[in-house]
């Protein structure tokens, strides 16, 4: 008897999983000669490949957006307007956040130049996001808003840039250490009694790590407010976890957040990491979402597949077309709602049969 009420079990729990939806997003982004012809022509392509959505970056440009945004519908496509958040240019000097050597992010960005990261507790940096992002979603093409480095500078990069960097990073990096201006010290000191500039070691300092990731909750819950006000959803791009990374390296504690989707950029290469890794940290992100929220596990596909071993970038690495069916399964056995692949330009004839396959 109990082996047969195992065996229903059994057969029960596959019909489910067949018939659970599994949809397939891109990340794309605007190109200089885009226009809506020919970005119609890229939408049908990806729908024919059974892609469901495409979270298009084309930053804050309304034009642009409208553009790509009708194009997508014209192919019946799901439309998130992916823009980068507190990565900016061109905005007053006192909006952006310090590091714990006391630079500016303007004047002396950690890594790269485009990391100018704003400090997300300045009211005047959040109104300014609430603002941006409420001209996106007022835009009736627009499914979803996309929040893109919805966070701090990664204090600790993942281990496969290191090298890229010249890094070994056993401790957090002080000069991506952020935000230590004036108005963030005297917060902290104020709800804790903890000054953190007199503090040796700040990584230490628990509730210094909690304060900023509540930091990053309160703005990402406000912006959500002002979206769904306005009738639309939001969606925001995490680095994996929430606890095994994406919390310590980013400060982004996204299980809190109030969107409607997720999408971990389960960038296996990165983290040096087999494409089986994947499978597992997604599970870890559905249970942290409490299956309640979508969770869309981002692949980092690598376009020029048959040459990877020589390539010496890391961020040139990515799934091979043979690794597509196991990650694929894994992330559909783990719960996910769905992948996205970053990007639709680096999908190869090859990688897309094998994720066709796997669809199959």
């Amino acid at each position: 008897m109990k082996t047969r009420l195992l065996l229903v079990f059994f057969f029960l729990t596959q019909i489910v999983y067949a018939a659970r939806t599994f949809d397939v997003f891109v990340w794309q982004s605007w190109s200089d000669d885009a226009t809506y012809e020919s970005l119609k022509s890229d939408f049908h392509r990806l729908k024919s490949h059974g892609v469901k959505g495409v979270c298009f970056n084309a930053g804050f440009n309304l034009d642009r957006i409208r553009i790509a945004a009708q194009a997508a519908h014209e192919e019946s496509l799901v439309f998130h307007a992916w823009i980068p958040c507190m990565l900016q240019q061109g905005l007053p000097k006192s909006w952006y956040a310090v590091n714990r050597v006391g630079q500016s992010a303007l004047d002396a960005p950690a890594y790269v130049p485009y990391y100018t990261a704003l400090d997300p507790n300045n009211p005047e940096v959040r109104h300014w996001v609430k603002t941006k992002y409420a001209e996106v979603a007022n835009i009736p093409e627009v499914d979803f808003v996309q929040l893109d480095y919805i966070r701090y500078v990664d204090v600790i990069l993942a281990k496969g840039l290191w090298n890229k960097y010249g890094l070994v990073m056993n401790e957090e990096y002080a000069p991506a250490d952020y935000c230590y201006c004036d108005a963030c010290v005297a917060d902290f000191r104020h709800k804790t009694g903890i000054d953190i500039r007199t503090v040796s070691d700040p990584s230490k300092i628990k509730e210094w790590a909690q304060y900023r990731c509540d930091v990053i909750t309160t703005l990402v819950n406000e912006v959500a407010d002002t979206i769904h006000q306005r009738g639309k959803k939001i969606s925001a791009d995490v680095f994996p976890g929430p606890y095994s990374h994406a919390y310590w390296m980013v400060r982004q504690e996204w299980n809190k957040w109030a969107v409607d989707a997720v999408f971990p950029m389960n960038y296996n290469d990165f983290y040096l990491e087999p494409a089986s890794w994947v499978g597992k940290v997604t599970r870890k992100e559905v249970c942290a979402m409490k299956h309640k929220v979508p969770v869309y596990s981002g692949l980092f596909i690598c376009r020029d597949w048959q040459n990877k071993q020589n390539i010496a970038d890391p961020e040139g690495h990515g799934l091979l077309p043979s690794e597509i069916k196991r990650v694929v399964r894994d992330c559909r056995k783990s719960g996910a709602a769905g992948i996205c692949l970053f990007s639709a330009s680096s999908m190869t004839e090859a990688h897309w049969q094998a994720l066709s396959e796997v669809l199959e």
